[in-house]
């Protein structure tokens, strides 16, 4: 197996990193070498990576090609290069439907969108696929999980979902900040912070509870702390402002 990547940036290096650890049947892998830092490093982390002379080198010699382009360039970009009909294409780029890609690469490829997080470089990241394909999920699954969407209203939703993770980290500031605001020095409240919330994923991750409600309760006192701020966390509006900012989210990648 023969991968290429046009674009060089942050997920690109996340998949190849976790690639190189995970898998034993990677021929090689060739990058673009726009983002001459990154190409290089990436270059040295195995013997089978090496930056390619240009991004039709890439193509030429791969038999599965990723997009990770910026939107806004990736119609010059897509345009310019010449697949071929045996090859798949798998496009990292946001809402950019698979019509248009079919349309600026011209050849009747099979084109697949995935939603790589940066987790994916230490094999924890959960790659949403559309439209299914079982070898690009299974390359994937290597990096973690991969889940198939069943249809583009599904694939838009985890696409939605993929952008709390600002929210996440804004939750943990708006806390050390309050704590700060306390009387607790904000190093010593990240600190605490950090190791909370890594033991609640490791929490979430063991726990044979669907439910994120039910995993709530085992982690709350009837009448205890946890239960009183979560309860009025959505007695000022927390949960209703999530939903409605994820509403919002789902409704601009719809219309893209």
């Amino acid at each position: 197996m023969r991968l290429g990547f046009v674009g060089t940036g942050v997920i690109t290096e996340a998949v190849i990193t976790g690639l190189v650890k995970s898998r034993s049947d990677i021929e090689a892998i060739v990058v673009s070498p726009r983002s001459q830092h990154i190409a290089a490093r990436l270059a040295e982390m195995s013997p089978i990576v090496r930056v390619g002379s240009d991004n039709q080198d890439v193509v030429d010699s791969a038999d599965i090609v990723f997009l990770a382009v910026r939107p806004q360039i990736a119609e010059e970009v897509v345009k310019e290069l010449r697949l071929r009909q045996d090859q798949q294409v798998v496009s990292f780029i946001a809402a950019v439907p698979i019509e248009a890609l079919a349309g600026w690469i011209g050849v009747p490829v099979t084109i697949t969108r995935t939603i790589p997080l940066p987790f994916v470089a230490e094999l924890r990241g959960a790659t949403a696929i559309y439209p299914p394909n079982d070898q690009i999920a299974d390359l994937f699954s290597s990096l973690g999980t991969s889940v198939q969407a069943q249809d583009l209203k599904q694939y838009d939703l985890f696409s939605a979902a993929s952008a709390l993770m600002a929210t996440y980290f804004g939750l943990l500031e708006a806390s050390a900040r309050w704590l700060e605001a306390e009387g607790m020095p904000y190093d010593q409240a990240s600190i605490f912070l950090k190791r909370l919330f890594a033991g609640l994923s490791h929490a979430t991750d063991a726990s044979k509870e669907q439910s994120f409600e039910a995993m709530a309760s085992d982690f709350s006192t009837k009448g205890g702390l946890n239960e009183q701020v979560f309860a009025e966390f959505k007695e000022n509006g927390g949960t209703r402002a999530l939903t409605l900012a994820l509403e919002s989210v789902l409704k601009r990648i719809e219309q893209r």
